[in-house]
């Protein structure tokens, strides 16, 4: 897993955190739940990182999903990739299949 100085994992993790994990994070987070070859989530990569690198206090978790990944059931995923906004470990909001850098900032602003 390869992170960047901001804080922002560059590849999703295979191995993620439990349920219970998340829910001990302390202050802002994204997950971002997706897999490497999904098309919607390569196009998206740059509107998510724009957005998510203007918040220096937020951590980006970026989360291997898919059939049988406990975490992404746990939290209802559907659609790739999926962001969700936690705060203190507590879910503040979520986007599927975000279309532009701006749709994530007025969520980020919507959450605070």
């Amino acid at each position: 897993m390869k992170t960047d100085i901001q804080g922002t994992e560059q590849d999703y993790a295979e191995e993620t955190l439990t349920f219970e994990q998340v829910s001990e994070l302390s202050g802002d987070v994204v997950l971002e739940f997706g897999a490497p070859w999904c098309g919607y989530c390569q196009a998206a990569q740059p509107a998510i990182t724009a957005a998510v690198n203007e918040q220096k206090a937020m951590r980006h978790i970026k989360i291997y999903d898919g059939k049988g990944k406990p975490l992404g059931r746990a939290f209802k995923v559907k659609l790739w990739p999926t962001l969700i906004f936690l705060r203190d470990g507590q879910e503040v909001a979520r986007i599927a299949r975000p279309s532009s850098a701006d749709e994530i900032r007025q969520l980020i602003a919507k959450s605070d």
